[in-house]
């Protein structure tokens, strides 16, 4: 990995997010190579087969977005917009939430790492799933629509994004580490996270 964060006392979280995900990349995808093999011989057939496959899919998919969103983001790294929807979309098919990542442009790594923890943080809002939109304004922010049939902040929680962890007034789960993520990625940017939660949504926005 030549990922490389400047952003100061993030710069080890990242990286160790980076470290983490870059060694179990190589083990999940030996997994899925095998599963392939094991196919194509006909050796193994069945619902337990096909089970098997479609968890190493999965693995692999949320692997890779976990990746870019918690693994350290240097400021020239540039993502493709094609390799940045797809991976920002396949963690969820078949899943309770679907996401539209609506933007056709290759990005600053660092922009994108901003948009899946946002996508992380609306997934919370939705305990009943839904459908999460993202989008760029012209002048380069993030705006976000979050739709559901129940729509649930812990407004502690929320205040994270805005105040930092204490905010919370308690500690902060693991399930919950995208809210703290994603307030240490934009301070260092002079950006905060807007939020505005309704009966059946939720907007969310940098500026």
């Amino acid at each position: 990995m030549n990922d490389q964060s400047p952003h100061g006392a993030q710069s080890l979280a990242d990286l160790i997010g980076s470290r983490l995900c870059h060694d179990l990349v190589n083990p999940l995808g030996a997994i899925g190579n095998g599963v392939e093999l094991l196919e194509m011989t006909g050796s193994v057939r069945g619902p337990e087969m096909e089970l098997i496959r479609d968890a190493v899919r999965d693995a692999q998919a949320r692997m890779r977005f976990l990746r870019i969103a918690f693994g350290a983001a240097g400021p020239a790294q540039v993502l493709g917009a094609r390799e940045a929807r797809q991976t920002a979309e396949a963690p969820w098919q078949g899943a309770r939430l679907s996401v539209d990542w609506g933007v056709g442009a290759d990005l600053p790594r660092l922009q994108v790492k901003l948009g899946y923890l946002m996508i992380l943080c609306a997934e919370t809002a939705l305990p009943m799933g839904g459908t999460v939109a993202l989008r760029t304004d012209p002048g380069g922010q993030w705006r976000l629509e979050a739709t559901g049939p129940r729509v649930a902040l812990d407004e502690a929680l929320w205040s994270v994004l805005r105040f930092g962890m204490g905010a919370a007034g308690r500690r902060l789960r693991a399930a919950e580490a995208q809210f703290a993520a994603l307030h240490a990625a934009v301070t260092p940017l002079d950006l905060t996270v807007n939020y505005v939660a309704r009966e059946d949504g939720l907007a969310m926005s940098t500026a």
